[in-house]
């Protein structure tokens, strides 16, 4: 697959923090596969790696959120993207909120969406989560800043264990 390396290179796709909770337990991670996938009914996927922890507590999730962040927010994208939950709460390191069905919400985002979880996907070493957007907000002082890339977050070494 050398030769997708000339396509795939030349992306640089948002980055987006999603998190799942269920019966108390919950989880979030940096994400750089999602997109809208669905003009009507609205719809949205986020891809995640069967490798983290976030993925094991979504796969009985009715619901995820999913969270833009901005440049200046690399902390947090490290925070989600660089520590496993399997060894840190980072919920304890962050202002997160209650949102519907018991979603968690993370209260410095710069725009998020809880959506309800209409299909699951097996991509590879990725699963597709299909959401059905039910609830969503923003923050009315990042309207201008850019948001986090790929090209921001290259240097993230991600968290979850190696398999």
């Amino acid at each position: 697959m050398a030769g997708m390396d000339a396509f795939i290179d030349r992306l640089d796709p948002d980055m987006y923090v999603v998190t799942a909770a269920v019966a108390g337990d919950r989880a979030g991670c940096l994400v750089g596969f999602a997109s809208q996938c669905s003009i009507e009914p609205v719809r949205f996927v986020v891809w995640l790696s069967k490798a983290n922890r976030t993925y094991r507590v979504a796969r009985t999730a009715s619901r995820l959120a999913v969270h833009l962040l901005t440049r200046e927010q690399r902390a947090l994208a490290e925070l989600f993207g660089g520590e496993t939950g399997d060894r840190t709460d980072k919920f304890a390191r962050v202002r997160s909120r209650r949102e519907t069905g018991g979603t968690v919400v993370l209260e410095d985002a710069a725009a998020w969406f809880v959506g309800t979880v209409v299909s699951r996907t097996d991509g590879g070493d990725h699963v597709g989560f299909v959401l059905e957007p039910e609830a969503w907000g923003a923050r009315e002082d990042t309207g201008g800043t850019p948001l986090l890339r790929l090209s921001d977050a290259t240097s993230i070494s991600p968290g979850h264990p190696a398999d």
